[in-house]
């Protein structure tokens, strides 16, 4: 059986498209997963990135396109009113609900539907509030340890090669992204091509120009 660690930022839309679609995606297969939120600006900060919403044509091609994801795969999905938003407050709220800032799928489920269904303000503070009442956390959500632990997911993640959201680890291997699915599958399904020598011979090409 193989154990999926899940990065996710419910700021992102392929994260919550992922998060609906994997049990679809890993039908049939003997798996465990561990959900690890973290703060996909963290990430963008440390490897000198824009988000896709911080870029004008390439956000406005981001909403198109996950709405058209979304009823490919019969996932229903509404654009919250307003996007970027800042997620920590919806981060720590999750952190907080489980002791070792990992929550359990129904956590992740209701975050990210508050989020990606309904077309509503993600991070109004009466929704949030009855969100905090509807998850109930063990733990105080605005807490030092809660933010301590946070921070330490999104250093842990970046310290395992990890640069957007969502990714799954696996092993020793990272599948970023909703469309890495099939590939992440056909990793647990044991495909003999991870045997072989292309995975690693990908991080062996020489960078010919940098600017």
């Amino acid at each position: 059986m193989k154990h999926i660690t899940f990065y996710l930022d419910f700021i992102s839309p392929y994260a919550y498209l992922a998060f609906e679609q994997l049990p679809e995606a890993l039908l049939g297969l003997s798996y465990s997963v561990t959900y690890k939120p973290l703060l996909f600006a963290g990430l963008l900060k440390h490897h000198g990135q824009l988000g896709p919403a911080e870029i004008a044509p390439k956000r406005d091609w981001t909403y198109r396109q996950v709405l058209w994801l979304a009823q490919r795969h019969g996932i229903d999905m509404q654009l919250p009113a307003a996007h970027p938003f800042n997620p920590l407050a919806l981060l720590r709220l999750a952190v907080a609900c489980n002791a070792q800032g990992t929550p359990n799928r129904y956590v992740c489920e209701t975050v990210f539907r508050h989020v990606w269904r309904g077309g509503a303000e993600a991070a109004d503070p009466v929704r949030l509030q009855a969100l905090a009442a509807q998850l109930a956390p063990a733990r105080d959500m605005h807490g030092d340890e809660v933010k301590t632990q946070l921070k330490a997911q999104t250093e842990e993640a970046i310290a395992a090669g990890v640069f957007g959201v969502p990714t799954f680890a696996v092993d020793d291997r990272l599948f970023w992204g909703f469309d890495a699915l099939p590939m992440l599958r056909a990793y647990c399904e044991g495909d003999p091509w991870f045997d072989g020598t292309a995975w690693d011979a990908a991080a062996r090409v020489a960078q010919g120009v940098r600017r």
